[in-house]
Parts: C-alpha cells; sequence; structure tokens
C-alpha cells in the first residue's frame, strides 16, 4: 500500500498528524525492504520532511522502528486472542467450513485469519515488522518483536495441540508438526494477499473458505468429520 510522497513539508501539519505520516512511511519502508536495508533519508522524502525532524521526533533508526513496531504487534496479539475466544465460544467446527458461510461462522481458521487481514489492511507490510531477521540482536525492537513472535506461536501451539486433542489424536510430534503447518500456512496466505492489493480482508476470507473446504474434502476422513477446524494463530 504505497504512501504517496508528500510535499507539504512541516508547515502548517500539527505534530500528531506529522508524526501519523512518519509511522505509515517508515512502516512501509521497514516492511517492504527489511531493517537492515530500510532507508531513513527515503522515509524522510515520502512524507517530505527532512532526516534531522525524523530523529527530532523519534529518535535513532531503532526506536523509529519499535515506534512502528509496537501497535502493530499489539493488535496482532489482540486481535488473534480475541478470534480465538470467540471461536471457542461458538465451538468446534467438526464439519469442512462451506465456501459459501460467512466468514464469522465459519470456524476458528476462518476467525483469525480474517481478523489478521482486518488488522493489516491499509499498512500490510506490516506483517513483516513481527518477523524481521535483521534487527541488530541486543536491541530493544528484536527484544519486543521476539516477544509478539512468541505470543503468537503460543496461541497455535495451544490451538493445534487442541485440535488434535478434540480428535483424540495425544502425540506430541503431530502436534509440534500441524503447528508449523499452521504457521506456515499463515505467512504464506498473507504474502499471496500482500501481492494481490485488490484483495478485501473479507474477500480473502471468502477465498480461505473455498481453500479450506476443497482441502478438508481431500482429506482421509473429512466425511466422518474426523479433524475439527480450530486452528489458531499464524506465523512469518
Amino acid at each position: 500500500m504505497a504512501t504517496p510522497p508528500s510535499r507539504a513539508g512541516t508547515k502548517g501539519v500539527p505534530r500528531a498528524r506529522r508524526e501519523e505520516q512518519i509511522l505509515a512511511a517508515a512502516t512501509e519502508e521497514f516492511g517492504s525492504r527489511g531493517y537492515a536495508a530500510a532507508s531513513l533519508p527515503a522515509v524522510a522524502a515520502r512524507v517530505g520532511v527532512t532526516k534531522t525532524l525524523l530523529h527530532q521526533y523519534f529518535g535513532a533508526k531503532q526506536d523509529l522502528y519499535l515506534a512502528c513496531l509496537t501497535p502493530v504487534g499489539d493488535r496482532l496479539v489482540a486481535v488473534i486472542r480475541a478470534a480465538v475466544a470467540e471461536g471457542a465460544a461458538a465451538g468446534p467446527s467438526v464439519t469442512a467450513p462451506s465456501a459459501a458461510a460467512p466468514p464469522a461462522a465459519a470456524g476458528t481458521p476462518l476467525l483469525v485469519l480474517r481478523a489478521i487481514f482486518t488488522a493489516l489492511e491499509g499498512r500490510r507490510e506490516a506483517w513483516f515488522l513481527v518477523y524481521e531477521t535483521s534487527l541488530p540482536p541486543d536491541s530493544e525492537a528484536a527484544r519486543r518483536a521476539a516477544e509478539y513472535r512468541a505470543a503468537v506461536n503460543r496461541l497455535a501451539a495451544e490451538g493445534t495441540a487442541g485440535l488434535l486433542a478434540a480428535a483424540g489424536h495425544e502425540d506430541p510430534l503431530d502436534a509440534d508438526a500441524l503447528n508449523h503447518v499452521w504457521q506456515g500456512l499463515v505467512a504464506t496466505l498473507v504474502r499471496w494477499w500482500i501481492k494481490h492489493p485488490d484483495q478485501s480482508p473479507d474477500a480473502m476470507a471468502r477465498r480461505c473458505a473455498r481453500l479450506f473446504a476443497v482441502a478438508a474434502a481431500l482429506a482421509p476422513g473429512a466425511a466422518q468429520g474426523d479433524v475439527p477446524g480450530n486452528l489458531p494463530g499464524g506465523a512469518g
């Protein structure tokens, strides 16, 4: 979601609005290029301000990254947790979701995916801030990103283990494998979505419902509903 460059400079722009512009531009720069390759002059050029102003508002590069990361990470963890709770309250789905079913009624996996898509809409590249690998390892940004990843991973691990337990499977290696499959699936779907900016969160949720329905139909024992649709969480 490209941020058009501004020529307004700093005159006449309230500080709060200018900070929003900088964070939007920096989130796109960090998300699309990664921390190491991201350029503060490029961020400044997107907004139409100087690099000096960036430092005055947000400090060093790591501080700016952290300012971009924190709202994204907080929101992703919160919406995933809320979607899992909503799915748990509705009870496990033991049948393949219908491709025509509303996302909110199609089981926890689609609730989680729809929540992620909705949370990222408008700044889709922000997904990559949580999973950035080039952050200085001893930085506060790296520590905070690791905390967000751990929180998402816990939700996914608990959910996939619960899914297998509900189906009568207690093998911890099965749970570990399913957790990795689910997190890889979420990351792949988000990456595909980023490459297709015309796809809205609702459209993506409907697309995922169709894909899940086909996958469930191909799985052995699908007709008997052996595997409940109750996969939470995701990863990068």
